[in-house]
C-alpha cells in the first residue's frame, strides 16, 4: 500500500526485456533506507518487488501483466521515475490509498500554466474514466492528485509547484504517456452495488414467479 506522496526521483540504470517480461535496475538513495529484499517499491505508480539491493540502486522483475497495463515498455536507460516505499502503519496517509496496481495508460494532450499551477489534460479510455470523478483522487505515475475536470474522454489535474518540481511530471509533455491508477474505493463500490443490484433483481424475479 502506498500514498502517492513521492519520496524521490530515481533513474533507470538498465532495463532488459525477455518478450513481455524483464528486469529493471534503478538508481536511488532515499528509498534504499531500511529496505529489504522482497519489499515493495512503487515505481512510477507500479508496485514492484525489490529482488536485489545495492548501495546506490535496486533491481526488480516485471511480468507480462505489467508490460500490458503500464508504460514500462516506454521506459529506457536514463529515464526518470517516481519512487515511493510502502506505507508504514504508523505513518501519515498524506495523499490517498494507492495500491500500485496500474489500471491503464493515459496520454497527455495538453499542458499549460495558470498562475502558480500547471494543468495536465489526460486522454484515457472510457473504462478508466468511469472511475474518475471531479474532486476525486487519481494517481498519475504514482503521484496522488485531485481531479478538477472530467469530460467524455479526458480528465484534468492541477499540480502545485512542489508536486511539479519534485516529481517526474515536470519532465512530461504533450503526447507523453502516464500510468493511471483510479481510486480503489470506486472499484469496490461498483462491485458491491452491482452485486446488490443483481441480488435485488433475482429476488424480484422469484417473487414474480410466486
Amino acid at each position: 500500500m502506498f500514498t502517492g506522496i513521492i519520496e524521490e526521483i530515481g533513474k533507470i540504470k538498465g532495463i532488459t526485456h525477455n518478450g513481455k517480461c524483464g528486469k529493471i535496475v534503478i538508481s536511488a538513495k532515499k528509498v534504499l533506507n531500511n529496505i529489504n529484499l522482497g519489499d515493495s517499491i512503487c515505481v512510477d505508480g507500479i508496485c514492484l518487488t525489490a529482488t536485489e539491493i545495492f548501495s546506490d540502486s535496486f533491481s526488480a522483475d516485471f511480468m507480462p501483466e505489467t508490460y500490458k497495463k503500464t508504460k514500462i515498455n516506454y521506459l529506457k536507460t536514463g529515464s526518470y521515475v517516481n519512487l515511493e516505499r510502502a506505507l508504514l502503519l504508523n505513518g501519515r496517509l498524506g495523499g490517498h490509498i494507492v495500491t500500485g496496481h496500474v489500471d491503464g495508460i493515459g496520454k497527455i494532450i495538453n499542458k499549460y500554466a495558470i498562475d502558480n499551477s500547471v494543468i495536465l489534460k489526460i486522454q484515457a479510455e472510457k473504462e478508466l474514466l468511469k472511475y474518475i470523478v471531479k474532486k476525486g483522487s487519481v494517481a498519475l505515475d504514482g503521484v496522488s492528485l485531485t481531479v478538477f475536470e472530467v469530460d467524455a474522454d479526458t480528465f484534468s489535474v492541477s499540480l502545485i509547484p512542489h508536486t511539479y518540481s519534485e516529481t517526474t511530471l515536470y519532465f512530461l509533455d504533450i503526447n507523453c504517456r502516464v500510468n493511471i491508477e483510479t481510486d480503489i474505493l470506486a472499484k469496490y463500490l461498483e462491485k458491491l452495488t452491482g452485486a446488490f443490484a443483481n441480488k435485488t433483481q433475482n429476488s424480484l424475479s422469484l417473487l414474480d414467479l410466486i
